[in-house]
């Protein structure tokens, strides 16, 4: 069942329509794409950004944008009317079926409903070389805006580990985020 209420983030002029008909439209190329055309376009557009805004500034951009997708990905392609775990196994079958990147909750706190989870061969960044950094700020904004959208609750998520600062894969740290309650 599709939330209506979700269809169009507030302030966001994206909707899920505007990604077209793409098994009609790509006709014999198909749905898939390589991971060096997704990155190519991605790191382009980032690069741009950072040299307009700062690189500070382009980051917020790339969380927004990935917050309106994944809070569409979340309404589109998930059932948000399930128990936690029967999301979460969803979200992972997900992921891995899209080729995002293979997902696992490490913990979850009720209490707090904090949340840590790893992408392990994560689309944005396994593979790079290693510069000391994390870059899946993308991928921040995607969780937060999942996990919004199944729980209601406004999320901040940070990445505390990257392929790009050493690590073999991505983790991820979610907390209520009590500034925007």
């Amino acid at each position: 069942m599709s939330n209506v209420f979700m269809r169009r983030m507030p302030h966001s002029r994206f909707s899920w329509d505007n990604i077209g008909d793409i098994k009609t439209g790509r006709g014999d190329l198909g749905e898939d794409v390589p991971v060096l055309m997704y990155r190519l376009m991605q790191y382009t557009l980032l690069d741009v950004l950072s040299g307009i805004f700062g690189d500070y500034q382009a980051n917020v951009y790339f969380r927004k944008a990935g917050f309106i997708a994944g809070s569409q990905f979340a309404t589109e392609m998930l059932n948000l009317d399930v128990d936690f775990n029967t999301f979460i196994a969803s979200l992972q079958k997900t992921l891995q079926e899209y080729k995002v990147g293979i997902l696992r909750m490490e913990n979850f706190d009720p209490n707090t409903e904090t949340i840590v989870l790893t992408v392990g061969q994560d689309l944005d960044c396994s593979g790079l070389p290693i510069t000391n950094e994390t870059v899946c700020t993308y991928d921040e904004g995607f969780i937060a805006g999942i996990l919004e959208a199944y729980t209601g609750k406004k999320y901040s998520v940070q990445e505390i580990d990257c392929w790009a600062n050493g690590d073999r894969l991505c983790r991820f740290k979610g907390t209520i985020d009590k500034s925007r309650l």
